[in-house]
């Protein structure tokens, strides 16, 4: 079952208005979440989280949840002499590490390709650049298989949900976060478009952490490779040992 991050509804919506009170005209946008922090546990399966807000000025909403970027290499299999083996690798930096989009309506009815294309709006407008030397034509199929597996594990969403209004000026959104997001330092934009124009935009931070055991178990891993791997090793090995003793004795 998902684990569904504190919803606050209608009612943190009205506290929000009033703690702010009605957004200026110089800043016709307040955004907020029902929480910065994700703990991640043993026991996660995903969950969701609320982003709400309120606008002044009439306009449409899109959102943008952007993960950590991240190195990341991906290589490609051919078949030689029978065998399935890695050949080429294409090395990316700065690849998020989680992307979703949501907005009112569909975000080609919002704003026009170039906006778009400028805010990195839709996957098909993220930019990461090869880390290796490669002709734009040959990076293409490594560039579909980044963006193939990370719509297969649930990390990249172009429809993530749909931004409700709730009335003229009220507005919330929940966007789910799968089992496999990776832990960092996120980014909630919240854009308000008009005539292809940006009226007002809002970043919040989001983070999300390892909690409990399993934080120590990660910290451990990246702060002592070396004493983790040994670690590692000799636990496989003991579980083989024990397993082997108690099939004899059976």
């Amino acid at each position: 079952m998902r684990r569904v991050a504190a919803g606050f509804g209608t009612v943190a919506l009205t506290l929000l208005i009033a703690a702010h009170g009605a957004p200026a005209q110089e800043n016709p946008l307040i955004t907020d979440l029902s929480s910065h922090l994700i703990s991640i546990t043993s026991s996660f399966t995903g969950t969701d989280l609320l982003l709400f807000g309120a606008v002044e000025e009439h306009g449409d909403v899109i959102v943008v949840v952007r993960g950590p970027q991240q190195p990341l290499v991906v290589r490609r299999k051919d078949r030689v002499l029978g065998i399935w083996m890695n050949r080429e690798a294409v090395g990316f930096a700065n690849v998020p590490g989680y992307y979703a989009v949501a907005a009112n309506r569909p975000i080609e009815d919002i704003a026009s390709p170039n906006l778009l294309a400028r805010l990195q709006i839709g996957t098909e407008n993220l930019r990461f650049a090869a880390t290796t030397p490669i002709d734009d034509t040959d990076l293409v199929p490594y560039r579909d298989a980044v963006m193939r597996n990370k719509v297969r594990d649930g990390l990249y969403q172009d429809n993530a949900g749909r931004v409700v209004f709730l009335g003229p000026k009220l507005f919330r959104v929940r966007v789910g976060f799968p089992a496999k997001v990776p832990v960092g330092t996120y980014q909630a934009e919240v854009y308000l478009v008009r005539d292809d124009q940006v009226i007002s935009a809002q970043a919040t931070p989001l983070f999300i952490n390892k909690s409990g055991a399993e934080r120590e178990i990660y910290d451990f891993a990246h702060e002592q490779p070396l004493a983790y791997g040994v670690a590692a090793v000799a636990l496989a090995l003991s579980a083989g040992w024990l397993a082997a003793v108690f099939l004899r004795r059976g």
